[in-house]
């Protein structure tokens, strides 16, 4: 907080984080009222089919004309959908139509406003890693605050107050970034498919980007994919409070993430990932509320401190004017297993009893941790040299300005100086 440009982005990551985390809940009791499970169902897929269509083309866009203008865009979109519905709520239940409209534009304006999310971190934060920490408490926040506030609102006031307010978040991320002054981007000319390839060739490039995305697929479609449905029916009555657990431990890993600085980020971020192993099995075993609880304090714990160390790695490994695109890559890769195993989860309950897919997510969460830290780019990945500690090092070595101190030394640098 001690830049105001972190601190206007962290006001709009924060309010902007707020508006997804209601929007669920408000979709569930609001539109469900009016079109069952079903209606609801539909939309948030289509939502999120949506999303990860464009996201790509979204990275390409951002490194283009620069993340903080696609991202006003995308808010500004947002506060139209949200406000349509709102009114739309107004004479009772909207035509079904209407939302799975609102529902697809909205989603494609979310899915080109997240690859710049990573890309603005190094812009606006003059140490991305703390950076991160203080954005992963802050999501934790929200997905408490969230739902809990949408779930009032519906009740209390109705649909039309809750999709407003949902409105009036975007409204204020975009007034946010708006303030946020960063340098435009320089891009040269070139078309869309050659600016996909390029951000492709530089996903590719990185063993250690694209293995853990590799891993990471399998992650999603066997453990957090199906989790929320499995749990939510195991836990019960419950549930609300071991979520609430689960983000108190995302909140003590970005904590945890603020003070430490691994020379290893990527291992030490997947040994601390084999503490989230402790969430599918405390499930998987039915213990009782308090144990379940420690167990979800401790997963949430584990997987924001990978969180930080990932999103640092991706955003000080990466050249600044691909890094857009190569966040679209590897976010669409994680979300695509996330939502395979999201759809999976109800035909899996036909095969496979609840508890024990469960007892087998831990399991895979173990195998996950075995497999990252088997893959030696992953293992050995160092820390990026802090760009102050880069500009301190090129005072005192007047040969090394120009030169990239995340590559070898080039040959006239180790000449021994006459």
């Amino acid at each position: 907080m001690r830049t105001k440009n972190f601190t206007l982005y962290f006001g709009a990551r924060t309010i902007s984080l707020l508006g997804d985390a209601m929007m669920p809940v408000a979709s569930a009791l609001a539109i469900g009222k009016a079109h069952g499970i079903a209606g609801v169902g539909y939309v948030l897929a289509l939502w999120t089919a949506s999303a990860v269509l464009v996201m790509l083309f979204g990275g390409v866009v951002a490194d283009r004309i620069g993340a903080r203008r696609l991202m006003i865009g995308a808010d500004a979109v947002r506060v139209v959908t949200q406000g349509v519905v709102a009114v739309a709520f107004l004479d009772g239940a909207p035509p079904y139509a209407l939302l799975l409209a609102t529902a697809s534009v909205s989603g494609m304006a979310a899915g080109v406003f997240e690859p710049g999310v990573n890309g603005m971190v190094p812009l606006v934060a003059d140490d991305p890693q703390r950076a991160n920490a203080t954005l992963k408490i802050a999501e934790a926040v929200t997905h408490l605050a969230g739902p809990a506030l949408a779930g009032v609102l519906v009740v209390t006031a109705g649909p039309v107050v809750v999709y407003t307010v949902d409105a009036a978040t975007f409204l204020v991320s975009g007034v946010c970034l708006l303030l946020v002054r960063v340098a435009a981007p320089r891009a040269e000319p070139s078309d869309v498919l050659n600016d996909l390839r390029r951000g492709w060739e530089e996903f590719t490039a990185r063993s250690w980007m694209w293995s853990v995305i590799l891993v990471w697929v399998f992650w999603g479609v066997l453990v957090i994919g199906p989790y929320v449905p499995l749990s939510s029916q195991l836990i019960g009555a419950d549930y609300g409070w071991v979520m609430a657990a689960l983000g108190l431990g995302t909140v003590l890993g970005g904590l945890v993430a603020v003070r430490l600085r691994p020379r290893r980020p990527l291992a030490a971020g997947a040994v601390g990932l084999s503490g989230y192993a402790a969430v599918p099995l405390t499930v998987a075993l039915g213990l009782p509320l308090p144990l379940l609880m420690a167990g979800h304090l401790l997963g949430g714990c584990a997987s924001a401190f990978w969180s930080v160390m990932w999103s640092t790695s991706v955003q000080t490994q990466v050249a600044p004017d691909v890094v857009n695109r190569v966040n679209a890559y590897q976010v669409a890769g994680s979300v695509a297993g996330m939502a395979v195993g999201q759809a999976l989860a109800g035909p899996v309950t036909a095969l496979v009893e609840p508890r024990a897919f469960m007892s087998g997510s831990a399991l895979v969460t173990a195998g996950v941790v075995a497999a990252l830290l088997s893959i030696k780019p992953v293992r050995r990945l160092g820390r990026a040299p802090h760009p102050a500690a880069d500009d301190r090092l090129r005072n005192c070595h007047p040969d090394l300005v120009g030169q990239d101190l995340h590559d070898p030394p080039a040959e006239d640098v180790r000449r021994v100086p006459r």
